[in-house]
């Protein structure tokens, strides 16, 4: 296993090099070269952006494997109205792979979790939430389940989903803010048939022209082959994979909490008309707490690690519970 780093001289020569590869300066005929050139992207993705000190990339048997615990140091939660109930809780160990040597398919390919992962280790879901999208339902503006229209995100573009993990549906705006390379030449993630995600206009700071992209948010890429885009109109950002994948079911899938033996709790459903006052707090004794109203009542997610690895103490008061409380102790 390699751990890929960069120096600062070596971050600078990046561009330079996969230019001159794609434009074939350098003989890149190797399986072991095309995947060097490719890791090598990614890694700088990550350590340019100035997530490398939370985020690893390493790379083995052709694919970039990008970890981290799934958890932004940004904002999260605030100015959600449409709630699910679900609270951001760390997935440790979340690793997402990325093709080296990346194929444009056929067809689109579609999945109820992950399409990719953020430069900050956050994965990166479509814009809806239904469940998985058909072939049909890409061409369609899904309004119903769009999380941007109902309200289901936060200010940075995120929320919790089922897994309570946290993870983006539309441009993570947070993220960007804390990148020191922000701009349109700069990589905001890596989809999971390996090709990179950029930011609403070319890399070279261009306009997308209407209709430049396709159904899944994308378009040729004179380095890479193609890449994905965020929108400020639905899709918002990637919405389906155009290349191939090997085995989507083998894709990371964060599991939901649940009692040590048990098959978890009740998934949250978004209270009609919305929540108020929503409210995601954290201290240094490492509590974290969810609050919201609805109605004339309110209502908590709170939780704290417990003793257990990988486990942690709850305590809530849910609407999806009929407002009774819990507490026990929850692990992945």
């Amino acid at each position: 296993m390699e751990r890929v780093g960069t120096s600062p001289h070596r971050r600078a020569a990046i561009p330079t090099f996969l230019f001159a590869v794609a434009l074939g300066f350098f003989p890149v005929t190797g399986q072991a070269h095309q995947d060097e050139a490719h890791c090598t992207a990614v890694a700088a993705s990550v350590a340019e952006a100035g997530f490398d000190d939370d985020v690893s990339v390493t790379c083995e048997d052709g694919q970039a494997l990008i970890a981290s615990d799934t958890y932004p140091d940004h904002p999260m939660m605030t100015g959600i109205l449409g709630t699910n109930e679900q609270v951001p809780v760390p997935a440790e160990d979340y690793v997402s792979p990325i093709p080296l040597q990346p194929v444009l398919g056929s067809e689109p390919h579609t999945r109820d979790a992950a399409l990719g992962v953020a430069v900050n280790g956050v994965p990166i879901y479509d814009y809806t939430a239904g469940g998985e999208m058909t072939l049909a339902d890409l061409a369609e503006h899904q309004t119903a389940q769009d999380t941007v229209l109902t309200r289901q995100l936060d200010i940075c573009g995120g929320h919790a989903g089922r897994g309570d993990d946290y993870h983006y549906h539309a441009t993570p705006t947070c993220m960007i803010e804390q990148m020191p390379n922000a701009g349109p030449g700069a990589i905001l993630g890596w989809a999971f048939d390996g090709y990179p995600i950029y930011g609403d206009a070319n890399p070279d700071g261009t306009s997308i022209a209407a209709g430049d992209l396709d159904v899944c948010n994308g378009q040729p890429d004179a380095v890479f082959g193609y890449r994905y885009h965020t929108s400020e109109d639905a899709p918002y950002i990637v919405q389906c994979l155009m290349g191939e994948v090997t085995a989507m079911g083998d894709l990371p899938r964060v599991p939901p909490l649940a009692p040590s033996g048990s098959a978890g709790l009740e998934a949250g459903v978004p209270p009609r008309g919305g929540v108020e006052d929503l409210e995601f707090t954290q201290d240094a004794s490492g509590l974290r707490s969810m609050t919201y109203t609805y109605g004339d009542a309110g209502y908590y997610i709170r939780y704290i690690p417990a003793d257990t690895a990988g486990c942690y103490d709850f305590e809530t008061r849910r609407i999806t519970d009929g407002g009774e409380t819990f507490a026990g102790e929850l692990c992945r």
